[in-house]
């Protein structure tokens, strides 16, 4: 009895320790042995879909994490407030791409429980921001269209949070009931490994997981439905936006029609249901990457463009500083070139020199020319001849005696001087008289 019981304790051992040293042994190529079997399809290079899914969510996360903060610091640089409105429900909707592309490693890596609730919450969650955002970027686009003016921001962020919401709501109570349900239940003889599988949350039917995904169908087909009447609106600028809609919502139902059809029907038919796992993980990716490249994308090309409006009124109006500068520019040349035509129409057409009335100084003292005053002008009366003849000194240079009375013009100095005839001599001695002006008569 002794010997039965060595033997078959000695071969208990061998078969509990036989396994994990043929795992170890046969480890897939690229991992590790040392590597825990979970996370194998991150790196056996034998089913080569685990590492290119992995590939491609990292380059999503980068790209998305990118595009965030290009968004983010292009909020001071947006001149349309409509625009700046949408700004918090597009940063919302990264969000939710961002955690997309982060469900697919918990898709890639083995099932185990954590990896699974994480599936079964995350997965309608993080499409329902998606398509939430979506939906209120819709809702706004058809006030855009039809009347230039849409709701506020907090408004539309608001509505994409509150349908957010709903679906936490269902998936939070779907979870905690199915758990609760499984774990409570217990088999008359006492067995609780069934009651742990009953509890475990990768004991779900396909088609379960599929419809706990209705509301998330809803939004998906409220935002393609809402995207076409944009297209018919009067203001055609927001057409585009509506086309970035419409385009990312066509390609979405059409990679759900696909993995949902491959999830349900596909895999059971062909007794493959090792492949529900890449099915996740590619529906995850690829509608993860037509989020970036059919909407993200063109959105953040045009949150900094101008509109209509604003590109008219700096096509008017390119510079008010210079442009202001150039019209008083203008206007002085304008007035200068009248002023100078003025001055123009008073020279007599005979003169050979001009001699402007206000440029009398030439350099010259002038204390040297005796120059009356108009008092003394006045009390002595009107002279008797001619003024140069009077005081001979006065006649060496024109302009001297033009600069004595400025009031005069040229055209009086010239007629003055055309009038001018010579005095007679009074006596025969002197040929001129020299009065003293101090000395009255």
């Amino acid at each position: 009895m002794a010997l039965r019981k060595a033997l078959l304790t000695c071969l208990g051992l061998s078969l509990f320790l036989f396994p994990g040293a043929q795992a170890q042994n046969h480890a897939p190529p690229g991992c590790s042995p040392d590597l825990n079997p979970l996370y194998y399809n991150l790196c056996d290079r034998s089913g080569a879909w685990g590492i290119v899914l992995e590939a491609l969510a990292g380059a999503g996360i980068v790209t998305t994490f990118v595009l965030t903060i290009i968004l983010v610091a292009s909020l001071p640089f947006v001149q349309d407030t409509k625009k700046r409105s949408l700004l918090g429900t597009q940063v919302f909707f990264l969000l939710g791409t961002l955690g997309l592309f982060c469900l697919v490693f918990a898709c890639v890596v083995k099932p185990d429980f954590s990896t699974c609730a994480s599936r079964r919450f995350l997965f309608g969650v993080l499409f329902a921001i998606c398509f939430s955002c979506l939906v209120a970027h819709a809702f706004a686009l058809n006030f855009l269209a039809r009347k230039n003016h849409g709701p506020r921001g907090w408004v539309l962020f608001f509505v994409a949070l509150l349908l957010t919401l709903v679906e936490v709501i269902i998936n939070t109570e779907w979870l905690i009931i199915t758990l609760v349900r499984g774990g409570g239940e217990d088999s008359p003889l006492g067995n609780s490994s069934a009651s742990r599988v009953a509890a475990s949350p990768c004991a779900i039917a396909n088609m379960d997981f599929v419809m706990a995904l209705i509301y998330v169908m809803l939004l998906l087909l409220g935002a393609f439905t809402g995207a076409w009447p944009i297209l018919c609106g009067r203001f055609k600028r927001w057409r585009k936006h509506g086309v970035f809609v419409l385009l990312t919502t066509t390609t979405s139902i059409a990679i759900w029609v696909v993995w949902i059809v491959m999830y349900t029907y596909g895999n059971q038919q062909h007794n493959s249901p090792t492949w529900d796992d890449p099915t996740l993980a590619i529906a995850l990716a690829a509608n993860a990457w037509a989020f970036v490249l059919f909407y993200v994308i063109p959105e953040v090309s045009q949150v900094t463009k101008a509109s209509p409006e604003q590109s008219y009124q700096g096509d008017l109006y390119p510079t008010r500083g210079v442009g202001y500068e150039t019209i008083l520019k203008e206007q002085k040349g304008q007035s200068m070139f009248v002023e100078n035509k003025a001055f123009s129409m008073d020279e007599p057409a005979s003169a050979k020199r001009p001699v402007s009335p206000y440029s009398g100084y030439n350099g010259q003292l002038l204390t040297s020319v005796y120059q009356p005053t108009e008092m003394a002008l006045m009390h002595k009366g009107p002279s008797e001849g001619a003024y140069d003849v009077i005081l001979p000194r006065a006649t060496a240079n024109s302009q001297v005696m033009g600069s004595a009375n400025s009031t005069l013009r040229a055209e009086d100095i010239y007629a003055a001087q055309s009038h001018q005839a010579p005095t007679p001599p009074k006596d025969d001695k002197n040929s001129q008289v020299f009065r003293n002006p101090y000395v009255w008569d």
